[in-house]
C-alpha cells in the first residue's frame, strides 16, 4: 500500500497546534500562543506525523497573520512533543515518501527559526526527537525544572535527527555534548536528560520552576522583546570539531563493528555541521532519512520500540492485579552485595521497612552499613534529599534473629549462596517463621524454584524473581512460576515488579530461565571453538558483525568465571545434547582466575597457558554461525516448551536482561531476516 506522508497517516493520532492570542503586561501587541495537544490524557503524548505537521503549519500561518509580538510553542501537561509518529513508520514503502517526510517537517519547522518575529518554545514536558527538534529551530527556549526527558533517541532505533537535530545541536552547545545527546545517550539504554543537564549544556536558555511555568515563561520572553533580558550563549568551539568525531568514530568502531548504520550516518552529519550551510545539512539530513527509513534496521528498531514500550508495560500471561495483596514489610534473607542492592531498591521504590539477615552481626552490620553509604551517595548526587534520606536509612534495618526480623512481612527473597540445599533449608525455615500469606520469592538465576518449594507446607507461594546485576540499573526482572505457584502470589510478584518500576517478563520454570540459558548456549559455542583449536582472538571477535553490548569474552569477565562454568554445569545436567561443559573453563576456575583478559583486552597469558585445545581451529565465519544457529535452536525449543509465550518475550529478555540492540530487534527479527532461522530450525519466528 502507498502511502502520500504529505497527506497523513491513516490511522495518526494528530496533535493538534491549537493557537490562541495573549495578552502580555508590558507589550501592545499580543503573544501568540501555541499549545500543541494530542486530545489524550497523560497517558499519551504528543507525537507529530504528517497530520500534526500540517496543523502546525496552519497555526504559524495564523499566528503570523496576526502580526503578534511573539511566537511562543507549548504542550500539553507533562508533554512538550516526544517527535515522529513512529507507528506511521512502517507504512512508509518507498524512499520518495521517506524523503517527502523529511522534506515536510524542515519546511515547517523552519517556519520558526525564520520567523520576522521573536519564536519561543516553552519546553513543559518531555521532549525528545522532533520535539526537540522542534524547540530547537525557535529563537529561545525556556525549560521547566520539572522535565525529567529530553532526547534525541533516534540512532537507537536506527534514525537519525532528521528535523535539523544533526545540524542545530552542535552549533548550539558545541561538538562534544551534541555528540553526546545524538549518539552515545541512545546508545547506553537510551538514556534522557534531566532539566537541569539540559540546561547545563546550553540547550534551554533559562530553566524556570515547574508552578506557574507558563506564565513566567511569558514574563520571560516579554522581558526579552522589551529588551530588558539579554540572551548570551557561549562562542562554539569549532577548532576541536574534528578531534572529537574522531575519537567518538573510534568508540562506536570498538562497541558495534559498523552494525548500526544510524550511528554512522550521525557522526557524518554532525562533521557536516561545522562548515556546511544549514540548507546543505538539513538536505543531507533527508537523504540520510530516505536511506535509514527502508533499513532492516529500522525495522528491527521499530518492533524493539514497541516491545519496550507496550509488551514490557503489559506483561503476557500476568494474572488480573486485582488479586495482588498488599506488601507492608519485606525481608531479605542474606546482606551481601545483591541483598543490598535489593534492600536499597525496594525501600526506595516500595517505601516500607526492609530487613536483611545474615549468620552473623558482622555480616548484617556490614550489608546495612553499604545500604546507608550508597543512599549518602545519592544525596550527593543530588538524586534524593537529605530529608527523603534520613527517610531510606530509617526504613532499611538488619538482624540475626529472622524471627524477629521477619514478624509482620508480607514478602520475603532469599539472595543467599546459588546452592538448592541451602536454599531449600532457607525456606523450609523462612516457613515456619513468616505467615501463611507471605510470599516467598528466589533471586536465583538458573536453579528449579518448583524445586526449592518441594517440600513446603506451602509451595503455592514461592515464586521466582530474577533480577539483574546491577539491580538498579538494568530494567528486566524475569518473574518465574514455580509448578504450584499460585495467582495470588504471582500477581503479587508482578505487582511488586512494577512498583520496583522494572519490566516483567513471565517465564516458565526452566533450568537458567531466558537470558542466562540462551547466553549460556550462545557463548558456549564459542568456547567450543576455542577448546577446539580457535585462537581466542578469532573467537572472541566473531560475533562483531551483530555489534552486541560486549564481546563473548568480556562478558565471561563480567559475570566471573566461576558463575558462568556453575551455569553451564546446571544446564548441561538439564540438557547434555546441548550444553556442554568446557574443560578449559574449568581449569580457569581451579585456577582461581576471576578474569580471562588483561586491562587492554587481551587474553592473560597466564590464562592461555592453561588452555588445552584441539587441532580443529575455526574460521571467524564459522564461529560466527554455529553461535547463530544454536541461538536459534535453543529459542524453537523454548517457544515448543513454553518456557516464555512468543518470540517478542525472548526478544524483550535480550534487550532489557542483557543489552542487546534495537538494530537488532533483540535477535529473532535478525535470526529471520539473515536466515538462520530457517536453516538451523526449519522455520522462521515471524511471518514475513
Amino acid at each position: 500500500m502507498s502511502t502520500d506522508v504529505t497527506n497523513g497517516f491513516p490511522d495518526e493520532v494528530v496533535t493538534r497546534s491549537l493557537l490562541r492570542l495573549v495578552r502580555v503586561p508590558g507589550l501592545e501587541r499580543p503573544a501568540a500562543l501555541i499549545t500543541l495537544d494530542n486530545g489524550y490524557d497523560h497517558t499519551r503524548p504528543n507525537t507529530l506525523g504528517p497530520g500534526g505537521l500540517a496543523s502546525l503549519d496552519e497555526a504559524l500561518t495564523a499566528a503570523l497573520d496576526a502580526e503578534p509580538a511573539f511566537i511562543a510553542v507549548t504542550g500539553k501537561p507533562y508533554f512538550f512533543n516526544v517527535g515522529a509518529d513512529v507507528t506511521g513508520m512502517p507504512r512508509i514503502d518507498s524512499r520518495e515518501q521517506a524523503l517527502a517526510l523529511g522534506r515536510e517537517g524542515h519546511r515547517v519547522f523552519a517556519r520558526l527559526r525564520d520567523a520576522p518575529v521573536p519564536t519561543f518554545a516553552f519546553v513543559n514536558g518531555a521532549a525528545m526527537g522532533g520535539g526537540l527538534e522542534l524547540a530547537l529551530h525557535c529563537h529561545y527556549r525556556t525549560l521547566s525544572g520539572g522535565v525529567t526527558a529530553l532526547a534525541l533517541p533516534e540512532v537507537m532505533l536506527g534514525l537519525v535527527p532528521a528535523w535539523g537535530g544533526t545540524q542545530l545541536l552542535p552549533n548550539l552547545i558545541g561538538i562534544a555534548p551534541a555528540a553526546q545527546v545524538i549518539i552515545q545517550n541512545p546508545l547506553q539504554q537510551n538514556r534522557m536528560l534531566r532539566a537541569a543537564q539540559a540546561a547545563e549544556m546550553g540547550i534551554a536558555d533559562v530553566l524556570l520552576e515547574p508552578a506557574d511555568f507558563l506564565e513566567r515563561s511569558l514574563e520571560w520572553a516579554a522581558g526579552v522583546v522589551r529588551g530588558e533580558v539579554t540572551v548570551t550563549r557561549p562562542e562554539v568551539d569549532r577548532e576541536m570539531w574534528d578531534g572529537v568525531l574522531f575519537f567518538a568514530r573510534q568508540q562506536i568502531d570498538q562497541r558495534l563493528h559498523g552494525a548500526v548504520p544510524s550511528a554512522y550516518r550521525a557522526l557524518d552529519l554532525l562533521a557536516l555541521s561545522r562548515d556546511a550551510s544549514f540548507a546543505e545539512g538539513t538536505a543531507a539530513e533527508d537523504e540520510a532519512l530516505a536511506d535509514l527509513l527502508m533499513s532492516d534496521e529500522l525495522r528491527s528498531g521499530l518492533y524493539a520500540f514497541d516491545l519496550v514500550q507496550r509488551r514490557a508495560k503489559r506483561p503476557a500471561g500476568a494474572p488480573d492485579r486485582g488479586l495482588a495483596r498488599e506488601v507492608t514489610k519485606v525481608g531479605i534473607v542474606g546482606a551481601g552485595l545483591m541483598a543490598g542492592q535489593l534492600a536499597l531498591l525496594f525501600a526506595r521504590r516500595l517505601e516500607v521497612p526492609v530487613v536483611m539477615t545474615d549468620l552473623d552481626q558482622q555480616r548484617v552490620d556490614k550489608g546495612v552499613s553499604y545500604v546507608h553509604a550508597e543512599i549518602d551517595k545519592l544525596v550527593g548526587k543530588g538524586r534524593v534529599s537529605e530529608g527523603k534520606a534520613a527517610t531510606l536509612r530509617a526504613l532499611v534495618s538488619g538482624s540475626v534473629d529472622k524471627a524477629a526480623a521477619f514478624a509482620g512481612a508480607d514478602f520475603v527473597i532469599e539472595a543467599v549462596f546459588e546452592d538448592l540445599d541451602v536454599k531449600k533449608r532457607v525456606f523450609a525455615e523462612l516457613e515456619s517463621i513468616v505467615s501463611p500469606e507471605c510470599v516467598l520469592a528466589t533471586n536465583t538465576s538458573s536453579l528449579s524454584v518448583s524445586a526449592m518449594a518441594a517440600d513446603l507446607s506451602h509451595p503455592e507461594r514461592v515464586v521466582g524473581l530474577h533480577f539483574f546485576n546491577p539491580v538498579a540499573v538494568m530494567p528486566l526482572l524475569e518473574v518465574v512460576r514455580a509448578e504450584r505457584t499460585d495467582d495470588a502470589t504471582l500477581a503479587t510478584a508482578f505487582e511488586v515488579g512494577k512498583k520496583l518500576k522494572k519490566s516483567c517478563v513471565l517465564v516458565a520454570d526452566a533450568p537458567a530461565f531466558v537470558v542466562n540459558r540462551l547466553l549460556t548456549r550462545f557463548q558456549g559455542a564459542v568456547f567450543a571453538a576455542i577448546d577446539a583449536g580457535t585462537p581466542p582472538e578469532v573467537a572472541d571477535t566473531a560475533l562483531d558483525p551483530l555489534g552486541l553490548p560486549m564481546r563473548p569474552l568480556t562478558l565471561l569477565d563480567l559475570v566471573g568465571p566461576a558463575v558462568a562454568h556453575h551455569t553451564s554445569k546446571v544446564l548441561h545436567a538439564a540438557f547434555p545434547d546441548r550444553f556442554g561443559v568446557s574443560d578449559n573453563l574449568a581449569r580457569i576456575v581451579e585456577a582461581g582466575r576471576t578474569r580471562v583478559r588483561t586491562d587492554d583486552g587481551e587474553v592473560d597469558p597466564e590464562v592461555a597457558a592453561l588452555l588445552k585445545v584441539g587441532d580443529q581451529p575455526l574460521a571467524a565465519e564459522d564461529v560466527r554461525q554455529r553461535a547463530l544457529d544454536a541461538l536459534a535452536q535453543e529459542i524453537r525449543i523454548m517457544l515448543d516448551d513454553g518456557v516464555v509465550a512468543d518470540p517478542r518475550d525472548v526478544d524483550l529478555c535480550l534487550i532489557l536482561g542483557a543489552g542487546w540492540g534495537f538494530h537488532l530487534g533483540g535477535i529473532t527479527p535478525y535470526l529471520d531476516r539473515s536466515g538462520v532461522s530457517e536453516r538451523a530450525t526449519g522455520t522462521r519466528f515471524h511471518p514475513r
